[in-house]
């Protein structure tokens, strides 16, 4: 249970977090799908390859589309890649970075699905099994009045009536499953290689000072982008607060008395005052387009220097008065 909360609680830390959890929620659905997926092949040399090769593609395509829009990662690219100049200059190695992030993570449900399918083999026994030469196997129905491309077509077919008492269907089908299998062992193999190979080769060729400072602007932008959303929200509530106040206020001057406060508020006065520094002296509708029209096409400098250096209240020397000083660590 203890390690279930742990689990838990990584996936709730962070954006990035958030996208692996989903990503791997993803994985599992498309193996669940893939298990409880009733698949009944036509038996038909002209819609067998057809009707496989679009059960193994298709799927993969709509979980790839559902990885990359439930990746927050894709959001965030989008903006920084479309976002005017304005006051922060572009940085390529971010977006390529996010993209690189949010590709990865997209492409783990349906290289699952794939895999699943390729071990399993039932979908490419339908989608090979003319191609395979029945000169190999012994025991060919000959007496069915069909030609060998039906009578192949006819392998993932079990319960068909010209495979009763006869060992050669089982023949195919182990020879196709097995190729089957090597191909997508061999897939794996090659990922998990090519995986290894790139941890291991990868800081040899990258500096990892640029590396570390791409990985820290692209948090930093989630983040901005997750901060300025929840101030937005405040923002709004606080103002839609205050517009329903003024249009009770204009009907009777004594009804704000009567209107409801939530029982966790005590000092009504202190709300109204962090209300208002809030609000940030937006108090009009224009007022608030402009603002919101200035962050798009000019998104603040990446420099707090003046907010850093700020002169903060301190108790100094037993004095109840507050005194500014620019470094306060007492």
């Amino acid at each position: 249970m203890e390690r279930l909360k742990l689990v838990l609680q990584y996936f709730q830390s962070n954006s990035e977090s958030i996208s692996n959890g989903i990503c791997i929620v993803l994985a599992l659905v498309s193996v669940k799908l893939y298990t409880s997926f009733d698949f009944n092949c036509p038996c038909l040399p002209q819609y067998n390859k057809l009707y496989s090769l679009g059960v193994m593609t298709v799927p993969p395509i709509i979980f790839f589309f559902l990885g990359v829009l439930v990746n927050r990662h894709t959001g965030v690219m989008m903006d920084e890649w479309m976002r005017p100049v304005g006051n922060r200059s572009k940085n390529p190695a971010v977006v390529k970075y996010l993209f690189s992030a949010m590709l990865q993570r997209a492409l783990l449900a349906p290289m699952v699905w794939i895999l699943v399918t390729l071990l399993d083999g039932k979908i490419f026994i339908c989608a090979f099994s003319v191609s395979v030469d029945p000169g190999l196997f012994s025991g060919v129905p000959n007496n069915t009045g069909l030609d060998v491309i039906r009578i192949m077509a006819k392998v993932p077919c079990k319960e068909d009536v010209i495979f009763q008492n006869s060992s050669f269907r089982k023949a195919v089908s182990r020879y196709v499953r097995c190729y089957s299998q090597a191909v997508g062992w061999s897939i794996l193999l090659f990922l998990i290689v090519l995986g290894a190979m790139g941890r291991l080769i990868k800081p040899c060729f990258e500096d990892h000072a640029a590396f570390l400072q791409t990985r820290y602007w692209s948090n930093y932008l989630d983040v901005e982008q997750k901060l300025f959303d929840e101030t937005c929200v405040l923002h709004a509530r606080d103002f839609a607060r205050k517009c329903v106040v003024q249009f009770f206020e204009d009907m009777t001057e004594d009804s704000i008395l009567h209107l409801p406060h939530p029982p966790f508020i005590s000092n009504v006065s202190e709300r109204w005052e962090e209300e208002e520094e809030r609000l940030h002296g937006v108090t009009r509708q224009e007022q608030m387009d402009q603002l919101l029209n200035k962050w798009y096409y000019g998104k603040p400098e990446l420099d707090v220097t003046r907010i850093a250096h700020r002169p903060r209240p301190c108790l100094a020397g037993g004095n109840l008065e507050p005194t500014y000083l620019l470094g306060c660590y007492y």
